[in-house]
C-alpha cells in the first residue's frame, strides 16, 4: 500500500513524490516503513508526509477488500499502462474494477458529444465493435453519448472496452450508466480512476479524466464535437502527448461535424473505415511527429497566454474559480489550458484547485 499512501497525501503531486524518494534514495516500501515509524521529523520528506489522508488510505483499503473485482494498480505494478507513464505526473495509482489485464492491451479512445446524433452512435458502436474484435480496446470516459456507444460496441469482445471515470470508484457518473458500467465489468473489461472511494464528480475532474483516456491510447478518434468541447480537448491533449489524432467527417450543416472538420484541417487523419485507423497506427514516427506538431500549434493559438496565465496561480492552492477571474476567462477555458500547462510541467492540479510549480 505504499503507493496508495503517497496517493492519498493532500496537495501533493506525484513529482513532488518521486523526486524525494530518488534524492533520498528511498524506495516506497522503505518511505511507508519510516512514515509508521514517524521517523521524518523535519524536511521536504516530513512536510509530504505530513500531508498523508488517513482518512482517504481507510477508504481505500476498505473498498479494495470489498470485492473481489476490486483492484489497485499502482505506478509500480506490472499492470499500470506503459503509456500512461509518459505523463509529467501521472496517477500514482489506479482504481480499478474488473479486469486489470485489459489495462497492458493496445488501446484506442473513442470520444464526442455528449448529444450525438443516432448516426454518430452507430459510428462509434460499429468502429468499437472492429477494433475490439480486432484485440484492440476501446477506451472512452463513460459519459453520455458518444462514450456510451463506444462502450456498448467494447462489449462485443470479453475484455473489449475501458471505461476511465472522473468519480471515484465506487460512484457511477452519469448515474443512468449504472448499468453500462456493470456491463462493462461482466464482459472482462474495466472501469478505472485514479480518484479514491467516496469522491463524487466535480468539473475539473473530467479534464483530469481525458488527460487519462489520451495517455492511455495510441490514437483518439472524434465523432462528432463542437469547436469548443471537451472532445477537442482531449484531441489536442493527444497530439500533444505524440499520439495519433483521427475524426469521421460529416455533414457541413451540422454544429456536430465542425470539431472533426477543424481537426482535419489541422492534419488528422480522416477516417472513413477500421482500416484506416489500423494503416495509421503504423505509419513512420516522422509522419506522426509532423501530424502532432500541426495540432500542438494551433491548440496553443487557442488557449490562454502562458504567461498571463501562471501569473494568476500562486504557489499556494488558487481555486480554478480564482484564476479565471484573475485571467478574465471563462472556467471552461482556463481548465483546459490549466491541463495543458500541467503536462508542460507548469502547474500541478491538487485537492482545491492548482498550484504553481516552483521555478516557473
Amino acid at each position: 500500500m505504499a503507493w496508495v499512501t503517497m496517493a492519498s497525501a493532500i496537495n501533493i503531486a506525484t513529482g513532488k513524490w518521486l523526486k524525494a524518494l530518488e534524492a533520498h534514495s528511498l524506495s516506497e516500501v522503505a518511505l511507508l516503513d519510516a512514515f509508521h515509524k514517524t521517523a521524518f521529523t523535519s524536511g521536504v520528506l516530513h512536510t509530504l508526509t505530513q500531508s498523508i489522508s488517513l482518512n482517504l488510505l481507510e477508504k481505500a483499503k476498505h473498498w479494495h477488500a470489498s470485492h473481489a473485482k476490486h483492484h489497485i494498480v499502482t505506478l509500480g505494478c506490472a499492470h499500470y499502462p506503459e503509456l500512461l507513464k509518459t505523463l509529467p505526473n501521472p496517477p500514482l495509482v489506479l482504481f480499478v474494477i474488473g479486469n486489470i489485464n485489459t489495462l497492458v492491451m493496445p488501446q484506442i479512445a473513442i470520444v464526442g458529444s455528449r448529444r450525438a446524433s443516432h448516426q454518430g452512435k452507430q459510428i462509434a458502436t460499429e468502429f468499437a465493435e472492429a477494433l475490439a474484435t480486432n484485440g484492440v480496446a476501446v477506451t472512452s470516459g463513460l459519459a453520455a453519448g458518444i462514450d456510451s456507444a463506444a462502450h456498448t460496441g467494447g462489449l462485443a469482445c470479453e475484455g473489449g472496452t475501458i471505461a476511465v471515470m472522473g468519480t471515484g470508484p465506487d460512484i457511477v457518473y452519469p448515474p443512468k450508466n449504472v448499468s453500462l458500467h456493470r456491463d462493462i465489468v461482466n464482459a472482462g473489461g474495466a472501469c478505472i480512476t485514479e480518484f479514491f472511494p467516496g469522491v463524487s464528480a466535480k468539473p475539473w475532474h473530467f479534464p483530469r479524466r481525458n488527460r487519462i483516456i489520451a495517455a492511455m491510447s495510441l490514437g483518439t478518434l472524434v465523432i462528432e464535437a463542437k469547436i469548443k468541447s471537451g472532445t477537442l480537448i482531449t484531441a489536442n491533449l493527444a497530439a500533444d502527448m505524440g499520439r495519433e489524432v483521427f475524426a469521421v467527417p460529416g455533414s457541413i450543416f451540422h454544429a456536430y461535424s465542425e470539431g472533426c472538420h477543424w481537426l482535419i484541417q489541422q492534419g488528422a487523419k480522416l477516417v472513413t473505415c477500421v482500416d484506416d485507423i489500423f494503416d495509421e497506427i503504423i505509419v513512420s514516427a516522422g509522419e506522426r511527429e509532423c501530424q502532432s506538431e500541426a495540432l500542438s500549434k494551433k491548440s496553443e493559438v487557442n488557449n490562454l497566454a502562458t504567461d498571463k496565465l501562471l501569473d494568476s496561480v500562486d504557489y499556494d492552492i488558487t481555486a480554478i474559480d480564482v484564476i479565471a477571474q484573475r485571467c478574465t476567462s471563462p472556467v471552461n477555458e482556463v481548465m483546459a489550458s490549466l491541463l495543458e500547462y500541467e503536462l508542460r510541467g507548469l502547474v500541478a492540479a491538487v485537492p482545491g484547485g492548482y498550484i504553481k510549480l516552483r521555478g516557473k
